[in-house]
């Protein structure tokens, strides 16, 4: 995963190109009727049930649109929420309250559903050893979001992007000629250019579990789109010599039965992918 300073960096860059996406030169329809002097008071109402994920970054817009804005927060990151929660209350410039709506609600609205899906998922997996991961299979340009919403869920975050660990999937393997070759020109390339990063290589079937075994230095093995009883050999096989993961159309109704075949992680698009806004709203008080 990324260092903190990247972290921040992200949310950084998300928040001011989502400001300038939204306000552009101006939000004209709050120039137009609310004096530059006004002061309000809003709450942050929640309309669903779930978990609430999003309430940090809330904070870093409103701050990042105006310092002077005061939060009181009521809920945080990572609480069950139901129907009439009221999550914070913002109070100072009415212009700027408005300014940051949408761009608060928004985010927090997805994260919030993601958070639910990973809670969901963490809970069926309960007992097990095997904890859930996340992929890149994340909304363009908002991937830090997602994957935070991830961590407030429960999930735990697997590579952020490209550049953080090499992944041997299927297409790298077959376009460099095999498994080992892959593996042993991986290997060069980290030596030729001082990178430090893990190697973990993807296996289609048992076979190729073999030949990936019989490379040093592996830190975690994909077993992609195998069945319950090819992922226990796979596991027996593996044993104490690289981590494993499974992924490929694990859902709610087989994510448990991939668990107890003793996987150590558990890997699904569908946490991000996949998921229904969770229904908030930002509402003035009068």
């Amino acid at each position: 995963m990324i260092t903190q300073e990247q972290f921040d960096q992200e949310v950084k860059s998300i928040i001011s190109n989502a400001i300038r996406e939204d306000v552009g030169d101006g939000d004209h329809s709050s120039l137009a009727c609310i004096p530059e002097n006004a002061r309000g008071k809003a709450k942050l109402l929640v309309k669903d049930k779930g978990i609430i994920g999003g309430v940090n970054f809330a904070k870093k817009v409103f701050a990042y649109v105006d310092k002077n804005l005061k939060l009181e927060v009521l809920i945080e990151d990572g609480t069950e929420v139901t129907y009439g929660d009221v999550v914070m209350y913002v109070e100072g410039s009415s212009q700027s309250i408005l300014k940051a709506e949408r761009t608060v609600l928004n985010a927090m609205q997805r994260m919030s559903a993601i958070a639910t899906k990973t809670r969901m998922f963490v809970d069926l997996l309960e007992g097990t050893k095997t904890q859930i991961l996340d992929t890149r299979k994340t909304t363009p340009g908002i991937r830090v979001l997602e994957k935070w919403a991830v961590k407030i869920g429960g999930g735990e975050n697997h590579r952020f992007a490209l550049y953080d660990m090499i992944m041997l999937k299927d297409n790298h393997i077959d376009f460099a000629g095999g498994i080992t070759k892959a593996v042993e020109m991986s290997k060069q390339y980290l030596k030729d250019t001082g990178k430090d990063l893990k190697i973990m290589v993807e296996a289609r079937n048992l076979i190729e579990v073999e030949e990936i075994l019989q490379n040093d230095g592996i830190y975690r093995i994909l077993l992609d789109n195998f069945d319950y009883e090819d992922t226990k050999k796979a596991v027996k096989m593996i044993g104490d010599r690289c981590l494993t993961e499974s992924s490929g159309n694990i859902n709610e109704t087989t994510i448990r039965h991939y668990a107890e075949c003793g996987v150590n992680y558990i890997s699904s698009g569908a946490l991000t992918h996949s998921v229904h806004n969770m229904d908030l709203s930002l509402k003035a008080i009068k």
